[in-house]
């Protein structure tokens, strides 16, 4: 059963609810529940703030019961995104009709699959920062938190204007626009759109099992092989590590490297010419993939103002890991000057 609880919203900003006393870290989706204020009675899910989980480790509002119950919901929509659950809601969705396939007027454009939604902000600074109009959107998958609203990063990147856009795709729900599926979303991206170029990966908080292919890092997988199926020009940002105290993530991170020899066509992996770890690491990656050297300027980054902290561990205490994301924001950049689209 579901770990409910009642309580009581005691503080607004950050979202505080007081559970048996106990004053305790939460979000909501406020769009889908309504405004939170304080003295408002809620039920909340405390699950992952009881196991002690890292990034998910706070409780999620499943209910306002103070002013929740009144929400009139959508007329038209038919399309429901969380279909069956609690929380399911109708969409307008972003994909292609019927009548509008067969009509390109503009090649694919490149796609950046990362691994985890930690290498977003600085890929997209890299890349803005190598091609200073370029027109790049992120599409959340699966593999990480649901809600597009809970990302500080995209609300970040939108705000300075590095990101065109945000398109939850598959379970992703929230977003500026809604895709059905991570194709979906892909070729909209291309043809209605107007995006230059895709980041497309999971949403903060990837899950993991310490198992081979039970883990957030396999979306890339199904990420890749929509993009490549769609004839995308696709670069995988590969998952690096000096600083992990995990060993399995060390160097080239197991999630990279299954998917990477998983996947059924090749792909372009960029990698941090500047970075000493990465010559090693290259050995691991197999040869039908593609990998190209990008020069990275960490300490540009570092004074960018964008996030330099990941899973417990700033720049300074893994370069490896934001080297990787920035090599590949500078290699996306690269594909779409390469592909002339611009």
């Amino acid at each position: 059963m579901l770990k409910l609880r009642r309580g009581v919203v005691v503080a607004e900003e950050p979202l505080t609810v007081e559970i048996d006393g106990d004053a305790r870290r939460a979000w909501a989706d406020e769009r889908l529940l309504g405004e939170m204020r304080r003295g408002d009675e809620v039920v909340v899910n405390t699950e992952a703030l009881d196991l002690g989980l890292g990034s998910g480790g706070f409780d999620i509002v499943h209910l306002n019961l103070t002013r929740g119950l009144e929400g009139a919901g959508a007329a038209g929509s038919h399309v429901m995104k969380l279909n069956y659950a609690s929380i399911q809601h109708p969409v307008e969705l972003v994909e292609r009709r019927d009548e509008e396939l067969g009509s390109e007027r503009r090649a694919a454009i490149p796609v950046l699959v990362i691994p985890l939604h930690g290498h977003l902000a600085p890929a997209t600074w890299a890349a803005r920062k190598a091609s200073e109009g370029i027109r790049v959107g992120y599409v959340q998958t699966g593999g990480g938190a649901l809600p597009g609203r809970i990302s500080r990063d995209v609300a970040q990147l939108r705000g300075l204007g590095l990101l065109c856009g945000h398109v939850t795709a598959g379970p992703a729900y929230g977003g500026e626009q809604e895709a059905l599926s991570v194709a979906g979303a892909l070729d909209a991206a291309t043809h209605r759109l107007g995006w230059d170029a895709a980041i497309a990966g999971p949403g903060p908080g990837i899950i993991g099992s310490d198992t081979r292919y039970g883990h957030g890092g396999m979306a890339a997988l199904d990420t890749a092989h929509a993009a490549l199926a769609l004839g995308m020009p696709t670069l995988l940002s590969p998952r690096l590590s000096a600083g992990d105290p995990r060993v399995r993530h060390r160097g080239l991170s197991h999630h990279t490297k299954t998917v990477l020899e998983l996947l059924l066509g090749e792909v372009e992996v960029p990698m941090p010419a500047s970075e000493e770890d990465a010559a090693s690491i290259s050995a691991e990656i197999p040869a039908r993939h593609t990998q190209r050297g990008q020069q990275v300027d960490l300490d540009a980054y570092a004074a960018s103002g964008l996030p330099t902290r990941v899973m417990g561990r700033d720049l300074e205490q893994d370069r490896l890991f934001f080297a990787a994301a920035l090599a590949s924001g500078r290699g996306l950049a690269a594909a779409v000057a390469g592909s002339g689209e611009r």
